[in-house]
């Protein structure tokens, strides 16, 4: 935990442009994102996996390392998290590729990439993660806000219902976290 918060801060310092939260995820905030993937079905993909809390939580669940895709945009982190968690795949990517990373029907997409108030990513990354995502899959975003990142209207363009997962007060600062899957269309 102390070696993940140097690095953490190191690489902040470093590269602020890719680091963009203020402190890595708690393990509450980590077993709230991470809830429910074990019903989850097919391949699973996190984005923006930083130093790994929610890479430990994903794997705590029993999901096998083979089932789990990283992509994650500092180097550094990289090589750690390829280290740390052998026999899963990190990918040194952007969150806005994953349409291009030769999955398919993905079961669940963990995400730590903010996406609040920035239609442009949510575009890029939430609506291209929900066109190679398989029927009944779902996306988890974590947030500072007490609102969902998506806008009501973003949802209606990208066809998402959301569910509100609960505040994690133990996390700096507390983190909110959203649960969206493809609208049911009648």
């Amino acid at each position: 935990m102390v070696r993940d918060l140097a690095l953490f801060l190191g690489e902040m310092i470093r590269h602020p442009g890719e680091v963009v939260a203020l402190a890595p995820s708690s393990a509450a905030t980590a077993r709230r994102m991470t809830e429910g993937l074990e019903a989850a079905v097919g391949p699973i993909v996190e984005l923006g996996p930083g130093t790994g809390s929610f890479t430990r939580a994903i794997l705590a669940r029993g999901i096998a390392p083979e089932r789990l895709t990283l992509m994650e945009m500092n180097a550094r982190f990289c090589e750690e998290l390829t280290h740390a968690f052998p026999g899963v795949t990190v990918l040194n990517r952007p969150a806005q590729e994953i349409a291009e990373i030769g999955l398919a029907d993905i079961g669940a997409v963990i995400c730590g990439v903010p996406v609040l108030a920035r239609p442009k990513i949510q575009r890029e990354v939430v609506g291209a993660a929900f066109r190679v995502m398989r029927p009944g899959g779902f996306f988890t975003q974590i947030t500072y806000s007490p609102r969902p990142p998506i806008s009501v209207e973003m949802r209606h363009e990208l066809g998402l219902a959301c569910e509100d997962l609960g505040t994690v007060w133990a996390n700096f600062p507390p983190a909110q976290v959203f649960r969206f899957r493809a609208a049911r269309t009648h």
